[in-house]
């Protein structure tokens, strides 16, 4: 399990496409608030024939807020690349030049056998030249993972690749739409991926092989608008902690509070996980009521999900 909350903190990642001119003002504004991530994106949202202008943009936008941030104080979200091969890495750095500074990373989309070595060593050679560490977040959403003949050795294979690279891993992302793209799926506002089987199953695969090491992050939710947007994003996200994600990709800010909301922790497991996190070891016992006396606290069982209680509850404070 990550022990630091970087890799929690990424929270509420919000897509934009990179060729967006009107994300400067929204940045320096603070039109989406003080707690989200952003991802500018040069793949699935920019058409084939606008990439050299949406990466122009892109560099022209980050140089306007990198700017700003000498002279004016605004909150500075986590910011990524969503790129759409690994070629575009190292000359991207090198364009955006003391700009990059205000890079997390880079989002990997369609993660596979295919790229993931050219990816990685993408990676390693923007560590070597940029001023300060990048991660990367790839995402899982390739139809190779789908066929269950190969699909247990090639997330054990991908993991092992990443493994060698684990400190630039900041989260694992899993691409839901391009999945359910896949079999011609698409959920209602009333409908949970979760619910899904087949896409489920291949969720729960990524978890079981990843998430002993690594945050996971879920999936899209494309409604923010209409009847019961709001009602069944709470409920996939819901269902999304239980299954061992932690913060959502986004694709509209009013969906930004209710990704925040969704994992800030009830007060009363914060206590119990700090009573955990500062149990003695040498008492006579390893296990003990709960503070409100109403389950039971193992030490050994629980402290891992302890560190992750108070880690989310830093990040996204805690409610009654």
């Amino acid at each position: 399990m990550k022990n630091s909350m970087l890799y929690y903190s990424v929270g509420a990642l919000l897509y934009c496409p990179a060729n967006n001119e009107g994300i400067v003002s929204s940045i320096t504004s603070e039109k989406f608030g003080r707690q989200f991530s952003l991802a500018l994106c040069l793949e699935d949202t920019i058409p084939d024939q606008c990439v050299l202008e949406a990466e122009q943009i892109l560099i022209s936008s980050l140089h306007k807020i990198y700017e700003q941030s000498l002279n004016e104080s605004f909150y500075l979200p986590k910011i990524f690349v969503r790129v759409r091969r690994p070629q575009q890495i190292l000359p991207l750095l090198e364009r955006l030049a003391q700009t990059a500074s205000l890079l997390c990373g880079f989002i990997i989309p369609k993660f596979s056998s295919a790229n993931a070595e050219n990816y990685i060593e993408a990676m390693k050679k923007a560590n070597e030249i940029a001023s300060k560490q990048l991660y990367m977040m790839p995402i899982f959403e390739s139809p190779d993972i789908v066929n269950l003949n190969n699909r247990y050795s090639i997330l054990y294979s991908l993991k092992d690749k990443l493994d060698a690279v684990s400190d630039l891993v900041l989260n694992i992302r899993v691409g839901g739409n391009d999945l359910c793209h896949i079999f011609g799926f698409r959920r209602r506002s009333t409908e949970s991926i979760h619910n899904l089987r087949p896409i489920a199953n291949i969720f729960s695969d990524i978890v079981t092989v990843f998430g002993m090491d690594y945050v996971i992050s879920g999936p899209v939710w494309e409604y923010y608008n209409g009847v019961n947007w709001k009602e069944g994003l709470a409920a996939e996200l819901e269902q999304d902690r239980l299954c061992g994600f932690v913060g959502k990709t986004v694709i509209h800010p009013r969906q930004i509070p209710v990704v925040n909301a969704a994992f800030q922790v009830p007060e009363d497991d914060l206590k119990d996980a700090r009573a955990i996190l500062g149990w003695n070891p040498d008492r006579n016992a390893l296990v003990a009521g709960s503070v409100k006396k109403e389950r039971m606290n193992e030490y050994k069982t629980h402290y891992h999900w302890a560190e992750k209680t108070v880690m989310l509850a830093e990040i996204f404070g805690t409610k009654h």
